[in-house]
């Protein structure tokens, strides 16, 4: 039995220079350690097991929510990369949207109050060239991070250089796409293949699991993502124990952080009742308390990005420093 399906092909589709942006190249923070310049213990200390991390060969992974592109901190996040404190960034399906658009316009972010009301939202047509670039990277094989970030470098790209896309294919390093069918943009148009996306989103998923397998030792931080983020990494992390108790070995001795604007308690060692609207907020009992309750620890720093990431390249920085 075959329901009825909407067809796309109905759908008119405007380019992108018709839209109004609400935001452009000029809201990308400059590396400045001034910005910064107030790093206090808890941030030294998460510098601190980062610096360990990359000593040890172990995992420094960076999960991230969409808004963590908007807040314009790419620059502090490729330096990371550059100097080998990242291993992995992994985001959903909209953090490559707004890194695709600031790449290749240098402008990013609709208002959905103003788009939604005659059916115009996220109906762009370079934004769903994106759609062609999964495909065809899923013809080779490829992961959907991989698809974007070598079409991103390769491509003519006005501002590639404050794409983390393009700088995880520069440097080699895993920038994994977590996608829900249906959450994104891209996925209203015509071009927009559910299989295609599915495979290279899922092979991604195959290589963040991978290096969580190295994650013993090391980091794995989370700035605003309450859903995505935690739900991926905690399947993740259970595939990669399963693997590791069959060899006698664990992967218990390491540190998450999480960073987010919710009002923690000054302990958060233990995951709210089921009965609080907190015990919904997956970050903390994932991050903090149920994946760390055997080895591990955790820490909660709340903050906007704009202020966050500044703060720990600082730390970093400064940490690194004072080590030698």
């Amino acid at each position: 039995m075959h329901f009825p399906s909407f067809d796309r092909t109905a759908l008119e589709i405007r380019p992108l220079s018709l839209r109004k942006h609400d935001l452009d190249i000029s809201n990308i923070i400059e590396l400045d350690a001034r910005i910064a310049s107030v790093v206090d213990e808890k941030k030294r200390t998460v510098a601190d097991r980062i610096i360990g991390a990359k000593k040890k060969g172990a995992a420094v992974i960076l999960m991230i929510g969409a808004h963590v592109l908007r807040a314009g901190v790419q620059k502090y996040l490729i330096d990371l990369m550059e100097r080998g404190y990242i291993s992995c960034i992994a985001m959903n399906g909209a953090g490559v949207i707004h890194d695709y658009e600031f790449s290749l316009i240098g402008a990013t972010t609709e208002s959905v109050a103003r788009y939604i009301k005659d059916g115009q939202f996220g109906l762009w047509k370079e934004t769903g060239q994106i759609n062609d670039i999964i495909n065809e990277g899923n013809k080779k094989g490829l992961g959907l991070g991989e698809s974007v970030g070598q079409a991103i470098y390769e491509g003519e790209f006005s501002y590639k250089s404050i794409s983390l896309l393009a700088a995880g294919y520069r440097l080699n390093i895993p920038v994994t796409v977590h996608v829900g069918i249906g959450c994104d943009i891209i996925h209203e148009h015509p071009n927009c293949d559910g299989a295609a996306t599915g495979a290279t989103s899922y092979r991604d998923f195959l290589y963040f699991t991978k290096i969580i397998e190295n994650l013993d030792g090391g980091v794995v931080m989370n700035f605003g993502s309450a859903v995505t983020a935690p739900e991926v990494y905690l399947k993740a992390l259970s595939m990669a124990r399963n693997v590791a108790h069959q060899r006698g070995e664990a992967i218990r001795r390491f540190a998450t952080l999480v960073c987010d604007l919710h009002d923690l308690p000054e302990d958060f060692s233990k995951e709210p009742p089921k009965d609080s609207p907190a015990y919904y907020f997956r970050p903390w009992k994932t991050m903090l308390v149920r994946t760390v309750a055997d080895g591990g620890e955790s820490f909660y720093i709340k903050g906007r990005h704009s202020e966050t990431i500044p703060a720990l390249w600082s730390a970093i920085n400064k940490e690194e420093k004072a080590n030698g």
